[in-house]
C-alpha cells in the first residue's frame, strides 16, 4: 500500500468511526419521500432507523402481498437501497423492474428477493436483516408492524374507501384514515429506536398514505409523543391530488394532530426556493400546486417554522437529499 492509498484508507476509517458516533435519528414514512431523506442522512450518521409503512396494496408489492401473504416489500426495499453503503450492481438489481414475462412483468427484482428471503427464513423481519447485510446498509429499516393491515379512509361526504392504492384517487377530501385491524402491535425495535432518538422526522411523503399509517399504530404514536427527541415534520413541496388538494402547510399538521393527538411536534420544515413557472405549469396539469406556507396558521398550532432551500435541481419538483439532511441536522443545535 503506497502513501496515497494509506491516506485514503485512514480517511475512510476516520469517517466510519465518526458516523458510528453520529446522532440517533428516526425517520418515519414511506413512498418515494423517505428514501430521499435517508440518502442524505447517511452522510451524517450510521445511527439511523427508518420506520416504514406496511399498508401498500398496489403494484408489485400488492401482488406479492396477495399471493404470498407477506408484508408489502416495495417501500422497505427502497429504504434499504437508500441506506446502502455505495451505489453498486446489487443496488441496481434491487431496483430492477421486469418489463415483460408471464407473471414477471411489473415485478421488481428486489421485491422478489425479499419475498424469497422471507420464505427461506420464515420471517419477514429476518429477510430485511439479511438483505441489509447484502447491501451493507448503514442503519436499520423496520416495518411499523408485522400485522397484515389494511388502510381505510372516510371521505368528507361519508364515502368509505378500502385500500391504500384507492385512497390516493379519492375524488372527495379525506376526513380521516384508519387501519383494520385497529389494534396492531408495533415492532419492538421501532419502539426502542424512538425512545433513544435524538431526532425524529416525519415525512416527506404522502400525508395520508405514507406518514399517517405509521402513527395509526397506537404504541408508535404514543412513543413518538413521549420521546424527548427533537421532532420535525418535513412538509411536502407540492400538494398531492386526491390526498392534499388545497392543503396549506398548517393543514398537513392539523391532519397529523387530528389522528395522533396535538401539541407534540416542535418544528415544521418548508422549502423556500421558488419553483420555476414551467415546472408549476406541468404539475398544474395534474392538479398539483406548491404547498402554501401560512405562518400564522402554523404558529397557532404551537410549532416553530424552519425555512430552507431543499429543492432539487432537475425536471421534477423533489427534495434534494443533501440539502434536506443538512437542514434537519441543524435542528439538533437548536434543542
Amino acid at each position: 500500500m503506497n502513501m496515497a492509498e494509506m491516506l485514503k484508507w485512514l480517511g475512510q476509517q476516520y469517517r466510519h468511526q465518526s458516523l458510528k458516533r453520529g446522532p440517533r435519528v428516526v425517520a418515519i414514512g414511506g413512498g418515494t419521500g423517505l428514501p430521499v431523506l435517508l440518502r442524505g442522512l447517511k452522510q451524517y450518521t450510521e445511527n439511523l432507523t427508518a420506520i416504514v409503512t406496511v399498508a401498500d396494496d398496489g403494484g408489485s408489492s400488492g401482488r406479492l402481498r396477495g399471493e404470498f401473504g407477506i408484508l408489502p416489500p416495495g417501500d422497505i426495499r427502497n429504504c434499504l437501497v437508500a441506506l446502502a453503503e455505495t451505489e453498486t450492481l446489487m443496488d441496481q438489481l434491487f431496483h430492477y423492474r421486469f418489463g415483460q414475462g408471464d407473471g414477471l412483468a411489473g415485478h421488481n427484482l428486489g421485491n422478489l428477493l425479499l419475498t424469497a428471503l422471507a420464505d427461506i427464513s420464515g420471517d419477514f423481519q429476518t429477510a430485511i436483516q439479511e438483505a441489509s447485510k447484502v447491501l451493507k446498509v448503514h442503519g436499520q429499516v423496520l416495518p411499523s408492524t408485522l400485522k397484515q393491515v389494511v388502510l381505510n379512509a372516510e371521505l368528507r361526504d361519508g364515502t368509505a374507501i378500502c385500500g391504500e392504492s384507492r385512497i390516493s384517487q379519492a375524488e372527495q377530501p379525506i376526513r380521516r384514515v384508519f387501519l383494520t385491524p385497529e389494534e396492531c402491535a408495533p415492532v419492538p425495535e421501532a419502539l426502542a429506536a424512538i425512545s433513544g432518538a435524538d431526532l425524529i422526522l416525519l415525512g416527506p411523503g404522502s400525508l395520508f398514505t405514507s406518514v399517517l399509517p405509521i402513527l395509526l399504530v397506537g404504541e408508535i404514536a404514543a412513543a413518538v409523543k413521549h420521546s424527548p427527541a427533537v421532532k420535525c415534520y418535513l412538509c411536502n413541496i407540492m400538494t398531492q391530488p386526491g390526498e392534499t388538494t388545497g392543503f396549506k402547510a398548517s393543514d398537513h399538521l392539523r391532519a397529523i394532530y387530528q389522528h395522533a393527538g396535538a401539541g407534540w411536534i416542535d418544528y415544521v420544515l418548508v422549502n423556500t426556493r421558488k419553483i420555476a413557472p414551467e415546472k408549476q405549469e406541468k404539475y398544474a396539469l395534474q392538479g398539483a400546486v406548491p404547498v402554501a406556507v401560512d405562518d400564522q396558521g402554523l404558529y397557532r398550532l404551537g410549532v416553530r417554522l424552519i425555512r430552507a432551500d431543499v429543492l432539487e435541481d432537475g425536471a421534477w419538483v423533489r427534495h434534494d437529499p443533501r440539502k434536506l439532511a443538512r437542514a434537519v441536522m441543524n435542528l439538533l443545535g437548536k434543542r
